[in-house]
């Protein structure tokens, strides 16, 4: 009998490992029949399969059903709960819980209160472990850091990271881990480096932490030293390591490195070739990223991985920034022959797609045939149909969204603006400006007011406009101004012209552009003796107006041409070529 006890308990085992649900509950069903349903190994093998393989209705029957119950019997509910991302039902199990915990209950139950940044109950779990003399086990400790990192009472964590006399490397990676969650660069590296200078040798575990928080620009030549080191431990060529490495150059803006990382991993992922599309689409090469997703959508594909949502949307953003309408329309098409509905982020790709391809029709048909929308579909349609200059169909959009309950947000708003701006709905767009904080409590920040300044300025409303200004919390703006002066200059208006070109001198006395711009509103009126003045000051003040310029693309490569700049290798074929152009269009005019 003990040996078919043990043969059973190592199938389940097995079962569990591979979440092999089906052939769990035969075994199941064997150990019924035997008359062994009671027994408490097999019990707790049977919950844990069960918890294992996310049955959680036929582990809690298992376990209620259970004459006797032992730690191992709770702990595996508990872990089961939280692991499957039901810390609730964890924490329930645990208040009901009899029985002294153990280090593995009490790190379990630490978890969950993580997971709902469930700091008093965290508290309360801690002192309980205090009382129970289990604060000293690695376990428990690592986890009670973890979980007041995760609630951002950081101070708390080091008093306990500093209390233990010899912490491990789960110890600092909860503590890096907690740090690069809150962006707090210095202090994570720091820990980093403690670790190294200790002997503790890093695992993939502190190189995903303290690569994750290197962000932004600044963080470069950090990140590039953390990358060598992965090199030097040898995980730099793992998906789990190299997604995130590929992430911090993504952000970074450095696409050689991306490109470079990309290569290296050997076993790459789903995810790492999503994270290289949207990495590709952030450095401004959107159209590698599609190279990519053409491969994957290959069946014999190198990767041996087939896309995911997260891979349509993301190839379709980078359609989007290509406005790219070919490759568009061929992964809708593969939508629509694959799935019946469409997830709602992808759903809101398309509609973003077609909108930036110019086919507003497209986008608003595939709007209304979205069976779950989310704040961003209505976004997305709103700001697609401003764009376009549909003002009113905005609006309407608008309407229908708060007839449906869902409540708008800041970049709402930007759409509408937009659309009454493109529309020539003045009165209704300053109604929703002033309606932003206060009926939604929203308060404008810089894009808002600068849509405002541009759909009053094209209405030639420009005192009403240079008052919103004047009022605003971005009063030293100076795109918000320029952007006055130049609707001052389009409708002639040259006294609150001179008003504003003398904030914007104020502002940033070391820039051309008030001086070109007042210099030619005078010139539009007709003051020929304010246009002398304009330049006497520019010439005046030591700044030099910046030529303008003009970029074409042919065949690929980019042209530049500066105004005044005879120095390009064609430029004799150049001036030919404008010479013939010009006796055409004279031949013609005539």
């Amino acid at each position: 009998m003990v040996m078919i006890l043990k043969r059973l308990g190592a199938l389940l085992q097995q079962c569990s490992k591979t979440k092999a649900s089906n052939h769990g509950a035969a075994v199941h069903a064997v150990i019924i029949k035997m008359g062994l349903g009671s027994d408490l190994v097999l019990s707790n093998h049977l919950i844990n399969m069960y918890a294992k393989c996310n049955n959680f209705k036929a582990a809690h029957k298992v376990f209620d059903e259970m004459p006797n119950r032992n730690l191992v019997s709770w702990s595996a509910m508990i872990a089961g709960y939280d692991q499957s991302g039901n810390p609730l039902m964890a924490l329930n199990l645990f208040a009901r819980m009899q029985l002294l915990p153990n280090e593995y209950i009490y790190a379990s139950v630490l978890s969950a209160c993580a997971s709902i940044l469930a700091l008093n109950q965290g508290k309360q779990v801690h002192a309980h472990s205090l009382k129970s003399g289990y604060d000293n086990v690695s376990f428990v400790f690592n986890s009670l850091m973890s979980m007041y990192m995760k609630c951002g009472c950081f101070d708390d964590a080091f008093i306990i990271f500093s209390s233990v006399s010899e912490p491990n490397s789960i110890s600092y990676n909860a503590m890096i881990t907690g740090f690069a969650e809150s962006s707090q660069l210095e202090k994570g590296l720091e820990l980093f480096r403690l670790m190294n200078q200790r002997g503790l040798h890093p695992d993939q575990f502190s190189c995903v932490a303290v690569c994750g928080i290197c962000t932004t620009l600044e963080d470069l030549e950090t990140g590039r030293e953390l990358h060598c080191q992965t090199i030097k431990l040898g995980v730099d060529s793992s998906a789990f390591v190299g997604n995130v490495i590929l992430t911090m150059y993504s952000r970074c803006g450095s696409m050689e490195e991306v490109e470079r990382v990309f290569r290296s991993i050997t076993k790459k992922d789903v995810i790492t070739c999503n994270t290289y599309i949207v990495a590709c689409s952030h450095c401004g090469q959107p159209a590698k990223g599609l190279m990519v997703y053409r491969e994957m959508e290959e069946m014999e594909n190198a990767f041996g991985i087939r896309p995911d949502d997260f891979t349509l949307a993301s190839a379709l953003a980078a359609c989007a920034e290509l406005a790219s309408i070919q490759y568009g329309h061929q992964i809708h098409a593969r939508l629509i022959r694959t799935r019946i509905h469409l997830d709602v982020g992808v759903g809101n790709s398309v509609i973003n797609m077609y909108a930036k391809c110019g086919c507003i029709a497209y986008a608003h048909h595939v709007f209304q045939r979205l069976l779950n929308r989310n704040l961003v579909s209505w976004n997305t349609m709103i700001v697609g149909l401003g764009n376009h200059g549909y003002g009113k169909n905005a609006v309407e959009i608008f309407e229908q969204m708060k007839t449906a309950g869902v409540q708008p947000d800041s970049v709402t708003f930007i759409g509408l603006l937009t659309a009454c701006s493109h529309a020539g709905l003045v009165d209704q767009g300053l109604a929703y400006y002033n309606s932003m904080q206060e009926i939604h409590s929203i308060s404008p920040k810089i894009e808002h007011l600068s849509c405002l300044v541009d759909m009053l300025g094209r209405a030639g409303r420009l005192e009403e406009a240079e008052v919103y200004v004047k009022v605003s919390s971005f009063v030293n703006d100076l795109v918000i101004w320029g952007s006055l002066l130049s609707s001052c200059r389009l409708h002639k208006d040259v006294i609150v012209g001179e008003r504003v070109a003398r904030k914007l001198l104020e502002l940033q006395p070391s820039t051309s552009s008030p001086y070109v711009l007042l210099s030619n509103l005078y010139a539009l009126d007709g003051r020929w003796d304010g246009v002398a003045e304009a330049r006497r000051l520019l010439k005046g003040s030591g700044v030099k107006k910046e030529p303008g310029h003009s970029l074409i693309q042919i065949k690929g490569i980019s042209e530049k041409f500066t105004a005044g700049d005879f120095s390009h290798a064609r430029i004799e074929e150049i001036v030919e070529t404008l010479d013939n152009l010009n006796l055409k269009a004279k031949r013609f005019h005539l």
